[in-house]
């Protein structure tokens, strides 16, 4: 029986690589010499750190410069707010979505379900398992996917016949 998977990843080499590349081009720009500017990456977050809101949101936008330039997806980034840190400094958090939440997996299946193709679709931890006798039902489903916003990006992977 045909099925494929529907998942939410983020490729982890590249975000490495956006990151180094951000902070090259921080210690190397004339406005945040001196502002002692950071962007780590620890437990699936950025933390980008500086010392006032400007030079946050000017590093931000550096760092999603060189996401989208490697292909990252910037619907699978979820901001925090800018918030004071310790000596007059600024920070903000910003997390990295990988996998789809138990919210956005139950709204896929539900519209698959609403679409009425002979199908089935099951939340299957973080992603979310179709399968159908025909190949242009799973087909139809995946257009059906990507013309929908979830909020998050989705990809379509293990189609199999």
């Amino acid at each position: 029986m045909p099925s494929f998977d529907v998942v939410s990843k983020v490729s982890w080499h590249e975000v490495d690589n956006a990151l180094n590349q951000a902070n090259k081009e921080l210690a190397q720009r004339f406005d945040f010499k001196g502002s002692n500017t950071s962007i780590e990456l620890k437990e699936e977050a950025f933390n980008v750190e500086s010392a006032d809101d400007f030079q946050v949101k000017q590093a931000v936008e550096v760092l999603h410069g060189k996401l989208a330039k490697r292909k990252v997806p910037l619907d699978s980034l979820e901001a925090g707010d800018v918030e004071p840190a310790g000596g007059g400094r600024s920070r903000q958090q910003i997390k990295v979505k990988s996998g789809i939440e138990e919210k956005t997996a139950k709204s896929i299946v539900k519209s698959i379900k609403t679409s009425k193709l002979k199908v089935q679709a099951a939340i299957q931890g973080d992603s979310v398992r179709v399968t159908g006798k025909k190949r242009d039902d799973l087909q139809n489903v995946i257009a059906m996917l990507k013309d929908e916003s979830y909020g998050q990006p989705l990809q379509f992977e293990n189609f199999r016949d």
